[in-house]
């Protein structure tokens, strides 16, 4: 045990006594305590307090078949500090609840919920204890649960479908919006109350393309794991690769090539960079500047066009690989990435000056669909999102992963929580992106680009975290026998970010949520996975 977690799990024994049962250093930056009893509440308390952390993550796993109890992981983090720390909170098979921290920390909510739809845990306390992952009118069942199969064939659903608030008050309407979208994107359903335009409330609902993702990762063989996980949501498919990729290549101990290392970051910061400038073009698209939209669009065309010439995939798919990546990259290719960033970041300049040259596109942005630092916080918003509210989080600094930590770079913060600062941002980023591809693209690119990758031993966890161009994503993993995996837990950056937006609309007009919804965009696939 390292030196830093034999004082913690001294300083938790002493104010928790026997309650903390041991604590175990998977790795420098990855600290596992086990508790007695599946109530965490004091600790959290004390960890949220004492320590500054930082709640990252609730799920649960199931371990009848070796140890007769469910567990309940609780990730946190400590601000300034690169490590995680997992606490382990085992529930009993015959009594499945749990004490819920919902009342006190709104950013586990969907979480929990999660947990109870999943593995049939009761969170105790909950505030709002409806399903949220699994729809009203399914069957009681349990998915992620060991004993329900995979090839199971549920019977037709019965019985009523999700009721939502009505809407009360003289004047005041429902206005449904979704499930199914008039453009081409995937199925949510928005439900507002209006008096007139202003908004008063919005209640939302998920998960109507759920994918059981996590279930899949239990069949599957680790090497094919990697093509799944690029599916979770596919404008972060690198991101997710290599989160996943991260936290196999830990879990088995292998050291990935320096090469392998900084085409990982070129490769993020091109997805990056990707994706927020077409993020740029829909909000400004969405007030009525439909001619900076085609700017974006052109500049979205050109890069798209560069990944697959650096990559063979628009989208990046088919790059990330456990021990680095599937293949290197000639001194014509390198060429050709510098040229086209100098292009880039010319127009790039070009339509943020045109986008800045426009009073009544910032007049529509400014003051629109704020979110307050302090909720913000209270929400546990994270990524973009959170940083034009004040939340000064980035997983590339604050873990430093891939060749990160030899590339310095700013991240930018806001504290106006606005759609103009979320696109701000948007902007501001691009442009960091730009300096680490450069830099990276001065290394040196000679030597492997992947190692061969031993069997992997059974029952270790690892974590794997990527700051997406969303914001922070966690891959769990507990690995099994023959190269399998015995549970995979995925957290995409949108299941924190959604109830940012139920708050982020209250007291604007009906047309503003667009832009607004479009200022975070967030991704149903990720979320439903």
């Amino acid at each position: 045990m390292s030196q830093t977690a034999s004082n913690l799990f001294e300083t938790l024994r002493q104010k928790f006594g026997q309650q903390v049962q041991s604590i175990r250093a998977e790795r420098e930056d990855e600290f596992y305590i086990l508790l007695s009893d599946s109530d965490i509440r004091p600790i959290t308390d004390y960890l949220l307090g004492e320590f500054d952390a930082r709640l990252v993550t609730v799920f649960a796993e199931d371990r009848r078949a070796a140890e007769n109890v469910f567990y309940n992981y609780y990730v946190f983090e400590q601000r300034g500090s690169p490590q995680y720390l997992i606490v382990r909170a085992p529930v009993c098979a015959n009594m499945p609840e749990f004490p819920s921290l919902s009342a006190e920390l709104p950013s586990v909510n969907w979480q929990e919920r999660e947990i109870q739809d999943w593995f049939g845990l009761k969170a105790v306390g909950h505030p709002n204890p409806r399903r949220v992952a699994l729809h009203d009118n399914w069957p009681e069942v349990y998915p992620l649960r060991k004993d329900f199969a995979l090839e199971t064939v549920l019977p037709e659903f019965e019985g009523e479908r999700h009721i939502y608030r009505r809407a009360l008050g003289k004047g005041v309407f429902q206005i449904p919006v979704g499930p199914v979208h008039a453009g081409i994107i995937e199925p949510g359903h928005f439900n507002f109350a209006v008096a007139g335009e202003p908004i008063l409330y919005l209640q939302l609902r998920m998960f109507y393309t759920h994918k059981g993702t996590e279930k899949l990762f239990e069949k599957l063989p680790v090497h094919r794991g990697v093509f799944l996980a690029e599916s979770i949501s596919g404008d972060s498919s690198f991101s997710h690769g290599t989160a996943f990729c991260q936290a196999v290549e830990r879990a088995a101990g292998v050291e990935v090539p320096e090469r392998a290392l900084i085409m990982r970051v070129v490769l993020l910061e091109l997805e990056r960079i990707c994706n927020h400038v077409g993020d740029i073009g829909a909000i400004v698209n969405d007030v009525g500047f439909v001619v900076a939209n085609c700017h974006a669009g052109r500049l979205k065309e050109a890069l798209v066009t560069l990944n697959e010439h650096m990559t063979g995939s628009r989208l990046l798919k088919g790059m990330a690989c456990i021990g680095g990546v599937r293949r290197g990259w000639d001194v014509a290719q390198l060429d050709t990435l510098l040229k086209s960033l100098d292009w880039f970041e010319k127009e790039f300049k070009d339509l943020v000056s045109l986008i800045d040259s426009s009073d009544s596109t910032r007049d529509r942005l400014e003051q629109t669909g704020v979110l307050w630092p302090e909720k913000a916080k209270d929400l546990g918003i994270i990524g973009v999102g959170g940083r034009a509210s004040g939340i000064d989080l980035d997983v590339r600094r604050d873990h430093p992963y891939a060749a990160y930590s030899r590339f310095p770079f700013r991240v930018p913060v806001y504290q106006a929580g606005d759609v103009l600062r979320r696109m701000q941002v948007r902007i501001e980023e691009v442009g960091e992106s730009i300096s680490i591809i450069r830099r990276a693209a001065e290394e040196s690119f000679q030597g492997e680009f992947r190692v061969p990758v031993p069997v992997i031993p059974a029952d270790r966890c690892a974590v794997g975290s990527v700051e997406g161009w969303r914001g922070e994503i966690i891959h769990w993993i507990r690995t099994g026998p023959d190269n399998h995996l015995q549970r995979c837990k995925i957290k995409d950056p949108s299941i924190n970010n959604w109830p940012a937006l139920v708050e982020a609309v209250q007291g604007n007009i009906v047309p503003d949520f667009p832009v607004i919804n479009k200022s975070f965009n967030l991704s149903y696939s990720g979320t439903d996975r």
